[in-house]
């Protein structure tokens, strides 16, 4: 059998290239069938439809941007759940909320297929990954061979839900942290100081690290393009980050945990992405 992929955007069409370089044959699906190119000439085949993916495949990983993208992906005649054989394991990459996990955890069951929660962000190194998986011991490492392909790491967070929360608390520090370098550096130049040298201390003592730098750097060029650039590059990361952030917050309003700065961070964090100075 084959392992299967489904979306290939900025974060999912990378991780699947490192999953074509593994030893199973690879069947990728995006909603864009141009998005497969890459994939297929990198030795993966193009599944005509999910369902096509769904029964071929004994490992299928999901990167679509949220829960109701995903929801389609497993529901009705056509979703993975009515067509993945028993057994199957399917790892859910997208940063969605900790309630849709277990929703999905306990409907998988009912078919005998493993729904986990395989949360990811990038590594400081180009191009590599950090997986955190929420399951059992068996079936976190039943998936590790295939996500350790291209020396990526995987961090075993505990049972389900417990990836897709420590997601959301590392979104909430990468936010968080956006808005402070976005706030510093307009202090910055208010105060007659080159905003890059912040960059040139951070290269010193870390605070700011090299992706967030270059996050910033490729918004402030696009600025200079006019407000039309800079909308339709960065909204998108600012309704990410909104959607990230109000998964966060409800389970947090859930767990009776106050997360004051957190609040604050999901009202600005959509208007930074795109904020001129």
């Amino acid at each position: 059998m084959a392992v299967g992929f489904i979306g290939l955007g900025n974060i999912g069409k990378p991780m699947a290239l490192h999953w074509a370089r593994g030893t199973e044959p690879l069947a990728v699906f995006d909603v864009v069938p141009q998005a497969t190119t890459d994939l297929v000439a990198a030795g993966a085949k193009a599944a005509k439809s999910v369902a096509d993916l769904a029964r071929e495949s004994r490992i299928i990983g999901i990167c679509v941007r949220d829960d109701k993208e995903v929801e389609q992906l497993l529901s009705g005649p056509g979703g993975i759940l009515e067509n993945a054989r028993p057994d199957t394991l399917v790892a859910i990459h997208s940063t969605v909320t900790q309630e849709s996990i277990f929703a999905w955890h306990e409907r998988g069951k009912s078919r005998s297929i493993h729904i986990i929660d395989a949360s990811v962000t990038r590594a400081t190194e180009p191009g590599k990954f950090c997986y955190m998986l929420g399951g059992s011991e068996a079936l976190v490492e039943r998936c590790r061979p295939l996500l350790v392909t291209g020396g990526n790491s995987v961090v075993h967070a505990g049972p389900i839900g417990s990836a897709i929360a420590l997601k959301l608390c590392n979104n909430m520090m990468t936010y968080a942290s956006f808005i402070a370098m976005h706030e510093a550096s307009k202090l910055a130049r208010a105060f007659g100081v080159d905003p890059e040298l912040l960059h040139e201390v951070s290269k010193v003592n870390g605070v700011i690290t090299p992706s967030m730098a270059m996050l910033m750097r490729a918004r402030d060029q696009l600025a200079k393009q006019g407000d039309a650039a800079l909308q339709s590059a960065f909204a998108p990361h600012g309704a990410l980050g909104k959607k990230d952030m109000a998964a966060a917050l409800k389970s947090a309003k859930e767990l009776k945990v106050s997360l004051p700065g957190a609040e604050r961070t999901a009202e600005l964090i959509a208007d930074v992405f795109v904020n001129r100075y």
